[in-house]
């Protein structure tokens, strides 16, 4: 017959948290330049950068008239290829723009 007499252990359990760092951010910032037409931008920037009309005009204009606009605030990774697909489609349709990302 088994044993009767059992011991109740009394471990104490501890949940360990793991915190989870957020990622760092980074703005995909276009520059201006004196060669690519507005219009243009208005359009790599609804298409790269999902934009709406509005918001694409606004940030044209931003960069315009100050030199350079965020179009967005995305994770690494993601910044990495905004501004790949953004330069890469300005250069196969033969505009100098230039976009650049760096830390929020």
């Amino acid at each position: 017959m088994p044993n009767s007499n059992k011991q109740i252990s009394s471990e104490t359990l501890t949940k360990t948290r793991n915190k989870v760092a957020k990622p760092k951010l980074y703005k995909v910032i276009l520059l201006n330049d004196d060669y690519t037409p507005m219009e243009y931008v208005v359009k790599l920037i609804k298409m790269v950068f999902s934009r709406n009309e509005e918001d694409a005009v606004n940030i044209m204009l931003m960069v315009h008239k100050k030199g350079s606009g965020v179009c967005g605030i995305y994770t690494k990774e993601i910044a990495e290829t905004k501004v790949f697909t953004a330069q890469k489609m300005a250069k196969n349709d033969q505009h100098p723009l230039k976009c650049v990302m760096e830390p929020e």
